[in-house]
């Protein structure tokens, strides 16, 4: 039976790991064990995180919401529930959006959903 030689595969994907963990610290970017195990871990926190920065993201709309309502004496909760009531069509994203960048026009916002 012919000898079977594996020099090509082996080689690149080695390759591909070190490429993906090119830029980290010390041996976990030059010796592919421990780069291997790095990068299994750092794959799966950017897969885990690009999911937990949606809800991140959610939590700073809400407090920057609740900030604009501050000044107006509104809470949070009582808001949000008025203009789904009203069916007002704009997301927390963009409320909080309005809020930080134009507080004239977020305001008329909350006085059009609070009345």
């Amino acid at each position: 039976m012919a000898r079977v030689k594996r020099g090509n595969v082996a080689r690149n994907r080695r390759k591909k790991v070190l490429k993906i963990t090119k830029g980290f610290v010390g041996s976990l970017s030059k010796l592919y064990r421990p780069a291997h195990q790095v990068m299994l871990h750092a794959l799966k926190y950017a897969y885990r995180d690009r999911r937990r920065r949606k809800r991140d993201f959610r939590v700073l709309w809400i407090a920057r919401i609740n900030a604009g309502l501050g000044n107006v004496g509104v809470s949070y909760s009582k808001f949000i529930g008025q203009a789904n009531k009203k069916s007002v069509a704009l997301n927390r994203k963009m409320l909080a959006s309005l809020a930080v960048h134009e507080p004239n026009v977020f305001s008329e916002v909350v006085t059009f959903v609070t009345k």
